[in-house]
């Protein structure tokens, strides 16, 4: 570990902006995260906790079917104190349920993208050890697969429990309503799968009766194992405990004023940081109500925040340029609307001014990763500068130093933002390696390097300017060129590929392959590419963009050089 001895000049001044009546720091609570649904349900029994089509479910249902999973999770699946167990579920009471069930059981949420594709959904068996996954049924055939494969290449790592849902499991009378969401949406909301011997029906796990034993994990278990990617390899489990998840849980209820009369539109993806903090541990912390959707859809949105007059909204920016592009945005009463924020990617200043002109909202952008447990900077409700990450989170130090020396960078001079709090996460799960590099020492504490460049104005607020780490931002999604690399290469025909990003006029970014063919395969087409991309990897990884090249540059050691290409590409 490196060690710096400056410390930048006035790091405080932000605090001339910070939201009145808000403290500093909190004191994180000395329980766990289950503990939250625990109170509200003693505290708020019978208010609405989460809308899921035509199903309202009160905290006094949420928590009696949490208690049966947890049973079935420790008596049917042998789940033990520390044992981590996949989820992988579109937004939904079950994706709810299965995470509070899991933690109450004492266990580990691994949370798993469900755009992944079979090739991918391996490692989230055998990195973690998960012995037990719950997933919808729409993607029951793909970690089907995944096991397979696991079984016949490692078989003491596969799955020995798959308990799989229908999203119309918990929707009323155990079934579709007649209409609310798009017809394209029927066929996976109520989709029947044939399973093997080792998966188990949601229902019947439900009726079982089961009990847990008494919880026992505390604070500084670890909770959850979220996946990140990186420059390379494959992707890190980031060990959040209870403590580092709940500090941000309690900020983000007091940074936004929040209270039981809270209506939230949980849209985010939950197995996100995002959407798991904002979708699903807020609301059940200040007992509010949270409408859930499962994917998104401008104009499902659009009804939804008019019918249940929702007041509070975390988002990508991307939803709400949609929206505001429905050709039938004028139908729908935004007037509920008090909050509005997020992050993933910079809200375009033309739709922030338009929101302050139209609707009297001011965007509140913030900014943080997997590692911090989403916000490790937000910008005061008050006083949110456009275009801009925002100042460091409650009970949060920030600085931007030289990525090299660590010394501190002056006013508007870009370098590394650097993250010391309470909510950032413990390390990479089984590599030291890699979380010795995410950590440098700087007046003595423990900073996260982000891979993120940035500047500080002169009021203490934050402005990303590069990345060291080699990411695409494709509205939101953090796309790992390594990553998509490795995929690319199990393609028969591509001998050489290189991944980088290229503007895109609504993703911000995307994705763009620079590949070069087998001799054998020189006939193979862009689409065909790309079509087998579809098959093997999630949409959002998918190169939009395939270039053939007789060959690709390398440095004098032979590595791929990347940033000539994307220099390239950038500037041409």
């Amino acid at each position: 570990m490196s060690t710096a001895a400056a410390t930048p000049a006035d790091p405080t001044r932000h605090f001339a902006f910070w939201p009145k009546r808000q403290p500093r720091e909190l004191d994180t609570p000395d329980t766990s995260l289950w503990a939250n649904l625990d109170i509200t349900h003693r505290r708020y029994a019978d208010r609405p906790a989460f809308v899921f089509f035509d199903r309202v479910i009160s905290y006094r249902e949420l928590f009696s079917s949490v208690e049966k999973l947890a049973g079935w999770l420790q008596q049917v699946a042998g789940v033990k104190k520390g044992d981590r167990v996949a989820l992988c579920l579109q937004n939904s009471p079950q994706f709810v349920i299965a995470y509070y069930a899991v933690l109450r059981a004492d266990a580990v949420v691994v949370p798993v993208n469900p755009m992944n594709k079979a090739a991918e959904l391996t490692h989230y068996i055998t990195d973690p050890v998960a012995r037990v996954a719950i997933v919808g049924s729409d993607l029951a055939a793909a970690w089907i697969a995944a096991n397979q494969e696991v079984a016949a290449t490692k078989p003491d790592m596969a799955l020995q429990h798959l308990l799989v849902t229908r999203y119309c499991d918990e929707m009323s009378n155990g079934a579709l309503p007649a209409g609310g969401f798009p017809d394209a949406w029927r066929a996976w909301l109520d989709l029947a799968v044939d399973m093997p011997t080792y998966a188990t029906a949601w229902r019947d796990a439900m009726g079982a009766g089961l009990t847990a034993s008494a919880p026992i994990a505390g604070p500084d278990d670890l909770a959850v194992l979220p996946y990140t990617s990186g420059t390379t390899g494959l992707p890190k489990g980031c060990m959040h405990t209870h403590r580092t998840i709940m500090h941000n849980v309690v900020s983000g209820a007091v940074w936004a004023n929040g209270s039981s009369a809270v209506v939230s539109l949980a849209v985010v993806p939950m197995f996100h940081i995002t959407g798991m903090l904002y979708g699903l541990h807020v609301p059940i912390y200040l007992g509010s109500c949270a409408v859930i959707m499962p994917r998104w859809d401008r104009d499902v949105a659009g009804r939804l925040i008019s019918t249940y007059k929702v007041t509070s909204w975390t988002m990508v920016p991307t939803m709400m340029i949609d929206l505001l592009a429905s050709p039938n945005v004028a139908q729908y009463d935004l007037s509920s609307l008090q909050y509005i924020g997020g992050g993933g990617a910079a809200m375009p200043q033309a739709v922030a001014q338009k929101l302050l002109d139209q609707f009297g909202l001011k965007f509140v952008e913030g900014y943080g990763l997997t590692e911090t447990a989403a916000p490790s900077h937000s910008n005061p409700p008050d006083a949110p500068k456009q275009q801009c990450l925002g100042v460091p989170y409650v009970g949060t130090d920030s600085r931007v130093v030289n990525p090299d020396t660590l010394a501190p960078c002056a006013i508007g001079e870009s370098g590394e933002i650097v993250i010391h709090g309470p909510q950032v996460f413990k390390g990479y799960w089984q590599n030291r390696s890699a979380t010795e590099a995410a950590f440098v020492e700087i007046d003595g504490k423990q900073f996260f390097r982000s891979g993120d460049m940035g500047r500080v104005d002169e009021d203490g607020y934050f402005f990303m300017t590069d990345r060291l780490k080699r990411m695409i931002n494709a509205s939101g999604f953090k796309v790992w060129p390594a990553e998509v690399e490795a995929l690319l290469f199990r393609h028969p025909a591509v001998a050489e590929a290189c991944v980088i990003s290229t503007r895109d006029p609504y993703r911000g970014e995307t994705v763009k392959a620079v590949i070069v063919l087998r001799h054998d395969a020189r006939e193979t087409t862009a689409q065909q590419i790309i079509d087998w991309a579809h098959d093997n990897m999630a949409a959002y990884k998918v190169p939009r963009i395939v270039e053939f090249a007789d060959a690709l540059p390398k440095s004098g050691s032979g590595k791929v050089m990347w940033r000539a290409l994307q220099e390239r590409e950038s500037t041409g």
